[in-house]
């Protein structure tokens, strides 16, 4: 049965003891990514990289399975692999574009989050117009969540858009945690919910100012914590008690940015590396090189072409050069690849999130 659903804030106690000591372990862990990053000289590394890391996480949550490999190659050639690495690297573009919006305008608001969703889900459906998918238990076959009718949609979510954009006394985190919940439960398009969703997460960071940028891939976390997630989502509809759905975020923060920090010093480590091998060993070094080797981790001869304006030949010259030692030459079709290996090594073999 649908149930009228409450405002935000709710009239309960969120701020208890054990989600205050718990905001004092994701503040720390989050001002220390937060600080490491701005270490790294250009923030578009992080976000192609890592944007991608949340992606593939926020997507395998939803059942839709890719390899890191096959969302590299798309971005290398879109049309050589398979539809699902699509709609994963859909996911990467939708985060870009959250983040330059609530850069540009210092807000978030409910057109940015609709445009978020027809990235991803590559239609222009907008808010449903039919009922929502009932959450029916599999034992008895009784409904045990019906999302709310589409004549309350525009209205719930203009109610959401201005507790995100109005301060409020409650933590920033906690408010996070509300967002989410209220947002999926809400559950205002025909599909592509639950990534828009943590989605948002990020972005309420970054509106927020508790990172710079998009960095925090915070859907590794849920994703090996699924049954968890879905059990505490339900249990404060069921029971309107918030305590542990919010412990459950605050950990989730802390977890993934205690691990985010350490792979980006590790990134960072092995920039200073490969800019001091190759500025030794080739005439050619520049820092647009190595960014552009840390933007595009599978890279072709095109992307230093653009990065670096000089000629097919010259560009490949380079990247063959680079082969002795930094990067390894692959196939793709008819055409040649790169790959920064030491870097994929990186991102590609994490340690567990627990």
């Amino acid at each position: 049965m649908e149930k009228t659903l409450a405002p935000l804030p709710p009239k309960v106690d969120l701020e208890t003891p054990a989600v205050l000591k718990a905001l004092i372990s994701a503040h720390r862990h989050l001002a220390e990514l937060k600080g490491v990053a701005k270490t790294i000289p250009n923030e578009g590394m992080l976000i192609s990289t890592l944007a991608l890391q949340e992606a593939q996480s926020s997507s395998a949550i939803e059942n839709i399975i890719t390899t890191q490999d096959q969302l590299y190659k798309f971005q290398l050639h879109s049309d050589k692999v398979d539809p699902t690495a699509k709609e994963v690297a859909f996911y990467a573009q939708a985060l870009h574009l959250g983040y330059h919006a609530v850069v540009k305008t210092e807000a978030l608001t409910l057109n940015t989050v609709i445009e978020i969703q027809e990235i991803l889900e590559g239609n222009r459906a907008g808010l449903r117009k039919t009922p929502g998918t009932a959450l029916i238990n599999e034992q008895t076959r009784e409904i045990v969540f019906q999302p709310p009718s589409p004549d309350k949609l525009v209205k719930y979510m203009a109610d959401l858009e201005q507790f995100i954009n109005t301060e409020q006394e409650l933590d920033p985190l906690v408010c996070m945690a509300l967002i989410h919940h209220q947002f999926e439960t809400i559950h205002p398009f025909y599909d592509g919910n639950g990534r828009t969703g943590r989605i948002l997460n990020i972005l309420h960071l970054v509106l927020n100012g508790l990172l710079d940028t998009p960095i925090l891939y915070l859907s590794r976390y849920i994703n090996h914590t699924k049954d968890q997630y879905y059990t505490l989502l339900q249990k404060v509809r069921d029971t309107g008690e918030w305590e542990e759905w919010v412990l459950y975020i605050l950990k989730a923060v802390s977890m993934t940015a205690k691990h985010t920090t350490v792979l980006v010093e590790a990134i960072g480590d092995l920039l200073i590396e490969q800019k001091q091998r190759i500025r030794a060993q080739h005439k050619f070094y520049s820092q647009d090189l190595m960014n552009s080797l840390f933007i595009h981790p599978y890279t072709k001869v095109a992307f230093i072409e653009e990065a670096l304006g000089v000629s097919r030949a010259t560009a490949t010259r380079y990247l063959d050069a680079l082969c002795e030692g930094t990067l390894s030459k692959h196939k793709l079709g008819r055409e040649s690849y790169y790959v920064n290996d030491a870097l994929i090594a990186l991102l590609f073999e994490l340690p567990s999130i627990e």
